[in-house]
């Protein structure tokens, strides 16, 4: 039961963050230092503003709701993650951080032309917009459950602290956040875990109240189905503007390619224990509404204080997340879309402007979308948001990296737009037990391959 001292608690550390976000308003000059910090973050920084994307909603309440539906299958999200950025760190962090660029879709106009860049900020913005939509459920979640409270304040909440963490810091601000949310969110989830296992009287315990099939199997919706899961958050989080934006923000290579690593380390703690916590609220409490699962373990068996806190770290790590994909989508409409195609002669004051104004706008879309999707499953829209975008950019970003030579401007345009088009149809008629993600990347990779070897081969006979 919530109790004064929950809301003091809950409440002060909510200020102390959202002062935070708002007092690197102080250190943001330009549309630079809003979009990617001026390029000065340590690898710290860079980790803080990756953890404060990654591990939102999905990571915790998600995570510990599927755990309560389903077992130990829902640490693939943050298993994916982790595996994820390590892949960023060894294979994107260097080039990306030599290429002095604010966007995704920027990097590859290089290699493909500026129709494929325009494309491709298109589609992506629209996939992290979905995205946006778990977390904000995720706050609802918390907020409704936690504090008694109606939906439709929970909502415009939520979307308040959104505004808050980064219409004045931008990037920085994120960076901030990300910080403290960490130190905040290993000290309260350190607790927990200690508690559930003590309660669970250590792994014994675990394994002796749950079968092995299906709540103690990784694989238990199939090895196949799983793999796909973890393997979707690595193409989508290494295809999406938000995560790459840390590595473009990094003093230099070194930076950001440690703060990718450093990301790696910290984030598999934050599954593992929330999981064990889904697992002991089915244990105790089986009739529950899934998705309050860590909301109700926290007051119910947490000191007010420390619950308190913990539930404020809750609504931190959601509201952080949706604010870095906020931002990432923002950064995209102004470099790529305003800039390139509507006011190449902008000011960086005008620019500035454009980056806030369209975070208002995308945090009052996100309000209908919440409203319309109430009752959906959290998760889901992280997994789907990771496809959409990883289809759309994958395959395409490998071959600006690492292949410019042998690859087409053509090539690439046709398998950023039909690539994700293919992927969605295939997922809605549902053709055998081929999983969407696959089928989006295999056609990305044969249409950008197959096009480049016609066009080089027609300019050969020329």
């Amino acid at each position: 039961m919530i109790t004064s001292v929950h809301y003091i608690s809950t409440c002060i550390t909510l200020l102390f963050v959202s002062y935070l976000g708002y007092h690197t308003a102080k250190k943001v000059k330009s549309s630079q230092d809003f979009a990617v910090g001026g390029r000065r973050l340590t690898s710290i920084q860079v980790s803080g503003s990756i953890i404060a994307t990654i591990v939102g909603g999905a990571s915790t309440i998600g995570t510990a709701q599927l755990a309560f539906q389903k077992g130990v299958s829902a640490v693939w999200f943050t298993l994916g993650a982790s595996i994820a950025c390590l892949f960023l760190g060894v294979f994107m962090a260097g080039p990306l951080r030599r290429a002095e660029v604010d966007t995704i879709p920027e990097f590859l106009s290089r290699t493909y032309g500026v129709y494929a860049g325009v494309a491709a900020s298109v589609l992506t913005a629209f996939a992290i917009f979905v995205h946006i939509t778990g977390q904000v459920l995720s706050a609802v979640a918390i907020l409704t459950s936690t504090f008694q409270i109606g939906v439709i304040l929970a909502v415009f909440i939520s979307i308040i602290l959104i505004i808050s963490y980064i219409f004045f810091g931008g990037f920085l601000g994120t960076s901030i956040v990300g910080i403290v949310k960490s130190i905040l969110l290993y000290f309260t989830l350190m607790i927990s875990g200690m508690i559930v296992y003590s309660y669970f009287h250590g792994i014994g315990g675990i394994t002796g109240a749950f079968p092995k099939e299906p709540w103690l199997d990784m694989f238990s919706d199939g090895v196949y189905v799983s793999i796909a899961q973890g393997f979707s958050m690595v193409v989508g989080i290494t295809s999406t503007q938000t995560y790459l934006q840390a590595m473009f923000s990094g003093k230099n290579e070194k930076e950001s390619r440690e703060g990718a690593f450093l990301s790696a380390l910290l984030i598999p703690p934050v599954g593992f224990i929330c999981t064990w916590i889904g697992l002991y609220m089915r244990s105790v409490n089986p009739h529950i509404i899934p998705k309050e699962a860590l909301p109700t373990f926290i007051l119910t068996y947490l000191n007010p204080w420390i619950g308190g806190i913990t539930i404020a770290t809750l609504i931190i790590s959601v509201i952080g997340t949706g604010a870095g994909l906020t931002l990432g989508i923002s950064t995209m409409i102004n470099r790529d879309i305003y800039v390139r195609c509507i006011n190449q002669k902008a000011d960086d004051q005008k620019q500035l402007l454009v980056l806030r104004s369209a975070v208002c706008i995308i945090s009052l879309l996100t309000i209908i979308m919440v409203f319309t999707n109430m009752n959906s499953l959290i998760l889901e829209w992280g997994f789907l948001s990771m496809a959409l975008r990883g289809t759309t950019i994958f395959i395409p970003l490998l071959g600006a990296l690492y292949f410019k030579d042998q690859v087409t401007p053509l090539a690439g345009f046709v398998a950023i737009i039909v690539a994700p088009i293919i992927s969605v149809l295939w997922g809605v008629i549902g053709i055998g037990n081929i999983n969407s993600l696959y089928v989006g990347l295999g056609s990305s990779f044969i249409l950008l391959i197959g096009i480049s070897m016609f066009s080089k081969k027609k300019e050969v006979n020329r």
